[in-house]
């Protein structure tokens, strides 16, 4: 007969190896989101009420940075390149 096999024993034997979900480049890409979200809320408040950066430039600059640049930043995944060896080609990549 079979022995049983524990969950506490296969805890043990398979430990996952866990990693950040987000990487280097997609907090710099989510980083230039927040600077232009931020050059958005200046322009609001250089010139005129009727002028054209506060119409115009800021509202551009906050939805590229709110509906664009963060949201990209999230989901972006660089693409793993696998050389003729098999071995993956971009660096902090272990089998």
């Amino acid at each position: 007969m079979a022995k049983p096999v524990h969950k506490r024993d296969m805890k043990r034997k398979h430990a996952r190896v866990t990693h950040m979900p987000l990487g280097r480049q997609n907090f710099l890409i989510m980083g230039v989101g927040l600077l232009v979200i931020l050059a958005g809320y200046l322009t609001m408040l250089t010139g005129s009420v009727e002028g054209f950066l506060p119409i115009v430039v800021a509202p551009i600059l906050l939805v590229v940075g709110y509906c664009v640049l963060i949201p990209f930043g999230i989901i972006y995944r660089p693409s793993k390149k696998v050389d003729a060896s098999g071995e993956h080609a971009a660096k902090g990549i272990a089998q």
